[in-house]
């Protein structure tokens, strides 16, 4: 039985380069190929041009506040087995695995955190990469309802239902404040918060109190950007194709999730091991926001000279901060 669970869990660690697929302990949020399910399909994401435009970059050597080392990190949890000859979890050859939950922004889905899930697959981690409610494929159930909250909630069942521990949590852009509500409501399950370009939002305020720009779309329903904005935003630092390609899969956003101020109860006021990675040629959350957020917390501090979705124009080096906390 001992030996079919590591087999189980190789499975699950090998890397999105192979194919993207379901698997026994996490599946596949992104559909590189198209749309739908591509469970079984042997869609390679080397076919994607985000990832063939990140995986053709030499490692970026512009970080400010990152440490040496590869890209690994000691953690708890169940067993993952290397080498290509059967082994034991007891066998000296092996890494733990640390399940990584990827939260997303505003107008975004799941799908944006592929580049950074194949590399936490790669060193043989877990990584989730859900989307919220009313956010990218999950569009269709867009409603009127539909808060920070209720996204929160809905995240701490998926640590609940996937028995997921020792969880770290990362969040960007808006996606800051579903990790802040979930990591209250699931306290005992989190080992480590990250914060990429991410908003932190005190009791009381609400996204229009921080981040101000012009929405083509506003309803009581949801809220979207103008379609040459997000372009325009991409192609700060991803090539033509690259930008285009995201540009299409970003969508509307569930209106009360901006218009309704942030739900917390004690996360202010609790210690957490805590990160926060600032983009330099972001525009928005901005640096006096996040840095309130790293004080307030302790938490380290992190530079990465790009835009806003690091994701998808640094894959690498945001790995390594993730990674290395």
């Amino acid at each position: 039985m001992l030996e079919k669970w590591c087999s189980a869990i190789q499975t699950v660690s090998k890397p999105f380069s192979s194919a993207v697929s379901t698997s026994l302990v996490t599946r596949a949020w992104t559909d590189w190929c198209g749309y739908g399910d591509v469970s079984g399909s042997g869609c390679d994401v080397s076919s994607n041009p985000i990832f063939t435009a990140a995986s053709s970059r030499a490692p970026p050597d512009k970080i400010a506040g990152s440490r040496p080392g590869p890209l690994s990190r000691p953690a708890r949890g169940r067993c993952a087995r290397l080498g290509p000859e059967p082994a034991s979890c007891n066998d000296a050859r092996r890494t733990t695995v640390t399940a990584f939950v990827l939260i997303h922004g505003a107008y975004q889905g799941g799908w944006i955190w592929a580049p950074v899930a194949e590399r936490l697959h790669a060193e043989s981690h877990v990584a989730h990469a859900p989307s919220l409610d009313g956010c990218g494929e999950r569009a269709i159930q867009m409603r009127p309802g539909i808060t920070t909250e209720s996204q929160a909630e809905e995240i701490a069942q998926l640590l609940f239902h996937e028995d997921l521990n020792d969880v770290v949590l990362v969040g960007t852009s808006s996606g800051g404040m579903v990790v802040a509500r979930t990591a209250e409501l699931a306290r005992e399950r989190i080992a480590r918060l990250v914060f990429v370009d991410a908003l932190v939002l005190k009791p009381g305020e609400t996204i229009g109190d921080i981040v101000n720009r012009p929405r083509a779309i506003d309803t009581d329903v949801a809220t979207g950007r103008p379609a040459e904005e997000r372009l325009a935003d991409l192609l700060r630092d991803l090539p033509r194709e690259s930008a285009e390609w995201a540009a299409e899969r970003f969508g509307l956003h569930p209106a009360a999730a901006f218009s309704r101020p942030v739900e917390l109860d004690s996360f202010w006021d609790r210690d957490w091991d805590a990160s926060v990675i600032w983009c330099r040629r972001a525009a928005n959350p901005g640096e006096a926001h996040q840095r309130r957020c790293a004080e307030a917390l302790g938490a380290r501090w992190h530079e990465l000279d790009t835009g806003h979705y690091p994701m998808l124009s640094e894959p690498e080096a945001l790995t390594r901060l993730i990674l290395e906390g």
